[in-house]
């Protein structure tokens, strides 16, 4: 079943880049206490995630973080490295924390997993974007199969 606005966030373990290689970190860790946007996106280095979603939320950082956002983070079913590897590629920087959520534990806990194994890429995220407040959803943009509309941070940005 799908997480519903309104629910908390299941706590889960997820996976960040630290000095010394992958760190385990908490959802209750990244969103307690915070307002945060977090989207999610079928893979690292995929053409819409690395075109246009990872883009946006680059170009829009800053206005997002001006309407009261503590963190915003990207969250993929890869691994701690691949996600590090492509925010650098794709210039995140420190204005964008990229997730790994490489057992796909938080997008099957969150009801947002699919699969993708007909396509040689198993089980994945859907594409979309939440604005959380406190570890409570608050809002949830998830995208139709093959499109790109509501979960960009052009979008978000009109809901802050």
């Amino acid at each position: 079943m799908t997480i519903q606005v309104g629910d908390r966030l299941p706590n889960v373990t997820l996976y960040v880049m630290g000095q010394g290689g992958p760190e385990a970190v908490t959802t209750d860790t990244l969103f307690s206490g915070k307002r945060v946007v977090l989207f999610a996106l079928p893979g690292a280095f995929t053409p819409t995630c690395s075109a246009s979603h990872l883009p946006g939320f680059v170009v829009h950082a800053d206005d997002i973080y001006k309407q009261g956002i503590d963190k915003i983070i990207c969250l993929s079913v890869n691994d701690a490295f691949v996600m590090d590897a492509w925010g650098k590629a794709q210039n995140a920087n420190d204005n964008i924390l990229m997730v790994g959520d490489g057992n796909a534990d938080f997008s099957e806990a969150v009801g947002l997993s699919e699969d993708r194994h007909e396509r040689g890429m198993g089980i994945r995220s859907k594409r979309y974007a939440m604005i959380i407040d406190d570890g409570v959803l608050k809002t949830l943009n998830i995208e139709a199969p093959g499109k790109f509309e509501v979960s960009s941070a052009e979008h978000i940005l009109k809901q802050l």
